[in-house]
């Protein structure tokens, strides 16, 4: 049996994880966070409380479970907080993943890291794990900065899985999600404005969660694009919302990007290829309507 740490234990990803992970009998997983546990089913698991910005606390944890596995979920993706906040998210995105890094080594631990669509100026999507990253913002160069570190390491033993908005729903959910904001607002019927020149691949987190589990399943190395496999403009994607859950699309305008003035520069189109992950890891991602399908019954069960 390996031991699983996962970071940012309370998040729509990890949560997940946990949730496929608790009663899998190959490994003993240790999920942590900061603040107390939102997971309300506790059995086949263990909780610590975890602030990976302080590396002494990082030590402990190591030195207490000695972990085979890390996957470490945790960042601050607030994309335009990044831009107001840039100390706050280089302590959080990088700095904590020197750290994370320096305990894996200790302990010859894979460190399965994860990591987004924002490194890459959008200009030529969909991208393959080859292509050069070239971020827009404070947060893309962040979670490239965290990329460098683990690519310029002398230790080897990591895999970085890189994804793009990520959806679904867990219990006490700290933040919403593009699905949800938009089912929501087509729900109340409330004008929204909709970008209709940003395309992305939007990915469920039950899917994440599975890619980063065949990672660690198969103690795979080096870069993995792990998303969804319909690329579509943000305002497809609300339209599609819109559709599935049988909603009205008047109260739906669509606009130019430039019009929001958002702090942070968003990448015009990203979208992955997902061959690698196919291929060697046998990653399989649902459709976007199947994936609204899962989101429905998820939302049930936390009524």
């Amino acid at each position: 049996m390996k031991t699983v740490l996962i970071t940012g234990s309370n998040g729509l990803l990890g949560q997940k994880l946990v949730d496929q992970l608790q009663q899998d009998p190959n490994y003993k997983l240790i999920a942590t966070s900061k603040g107390a546990n939102r997971i309300s089913n506790v059995s086949g698991f263990i909780y610590e409380e975890l602030d990976i910005t302080n590396s002494t606390e990082i030590a402990n944890i190591f030195k207490k479970y000695r972990p085979d596995v890390l996957i470490n979920t945790a960042a601050m993706t607030n994309v335009d907080a990044c831009e107001g906040d840039k100390e706050g998210c280089w302590k959080m995105n990088v700095s904590a993943v020197e750290y994370l890094l320096a305990a894996c080594e200790k302990h010859n631990t894979h460190l399965i890291h994860l990591s987004t669509d924002f490194v890459f100026d959008g200009e030529d999507g969909p991208y393959s794990e080859v292509d050069i990253p070239k971020p827009l913002s404070y947060y893309g160069e962040s979670k490239y900065a965290s990329e460098m570190l683990l690519e310029n390491s002398s230790y080897t033993n990591w895999a970085i899985a890189r994804t793009i908005i990520v959806y679904g729903v867990v219990e006490k959910m700290s933040r919403s999600n593009i699905v949800l904001w938009a089912k929501g607002a087509l729900e109340k019927g409330d004008p929204i404005n909709v970008v209709d020149d940003q395309f992305r691949s939007p990915t469920l987190a039950v899917d994440l969660a599975k890619g980063c589990i065949l990672i660690a399943d198969q103690q795979a190395k080096g870069i993995y694009h792990l998303s969804g496999k319909d690329t579509m403009s943000i305002l497809e994607l609300v339209y599609r919302v819109a559709d599935f859950y049988e909603l009205n699309k008047d109260s739906v305008s669509a606009i130019k990007s430039i019009t929001l003035n958002q702090a942070a520069k968003r990448p015009p189109k990203t979208g992955f290829l997902l061959d690698k992950a196919t291929n060697k890891l046998g990653y399989n991602p649902v459709s976007f309507e199947e994936g609204l399908a899962i989101v429905s019954q998820e939302l049930e069960l936390v009524k």
